[in-house]
């Protein structure tokens, strides 16, 4: 029987590729994305270091009212998020890691957002 890679394995395998050409240095740090059917998550982070300088997602804290995460318009409100908390951080600009997934939709609204609200690829 023919072994056929999974949607998620291949993506692994095209991030992996990505991954040893990109990477985040103090002056220039990696803005990581990573998305889910119902979520979507953002960091900023150090490769120098190994250290997360700033995150935003869709996931509420206890308590908080959830909207719904998996849809373009919430990709839009942490790419703002992720671009004021970066510049809180004292980050103008960084490397986008698009974390295998095409660069449409979701992942395209978020950078378009972040570029909007200050940062620079």
């Amino acid at each position: 029987m023919i072994n056929i890679p999974k949607r998620n394995e291949i993506r692994q395998r095209v991030h992996t590729r990505i991954r040893t050409k990109i990477t985040g240095t103090t002056e220039r740090p990696r803005l990581n994305v990573y998305r889910s059917l119902n979520h979507i998550y953002t960091q900023i982070i150090d490769d120098s270091t190994g250290t997360t300088l700033a995150s935003a997602s869709t996931v509420a804290k206890k308590g908080a009212e959830q909207a719904a995460g998996g849809n373009i318009e919430a990709a839009k409100n942490i790419g703002k998020l992720i671009a004021e908390r970066a510049q809180a951080a004292g980050v103008k600009r960084v490397v986008f890691d698009r974390g295998g997934y095409l660069y449409h939709g979701r992942i395209k609204a978020l950078a378009d957002a972040a570029r909007e609200a200050g940062l620079e690829f």
